[in-house]
């Protein structure tokens, strides 16, 4: 009977060591998200950004079709 309470003590160890580790992975997993969002935002904010320029051009007139221009030097 005396093992058991040095046994019991042990696998709690165990279980606050793992515990610890999960701990860990979950914030560094959160982080990753954290991070990964931002890059989604800003790449959104390009995309909408290119998309207005696009458009600006193509009411400027300067997004015709490349083949209805002349070359320089007709």
């Amino acid at each position: 009977m005396e093992n058991q309470p040095d046994a019991l003590a042990e696998r709690v160890t165990e279980l606050e060591i793992k515990s610890s580790y999960a701990e860990d992975l979950l914030d560094q997993l959160n982080m990753t998200i954290y991070r990964q969002q931002q890059q989604i935002d800003r790449l959104i904010l390009h995309v909408t950004q290119l998309r207005e320029q696009s458009a600006n051009a193509m009411q400027d007139g300067a997004g015709g079709n490349p083949r209805d221009e002349l070359p320089p030097h007709y």
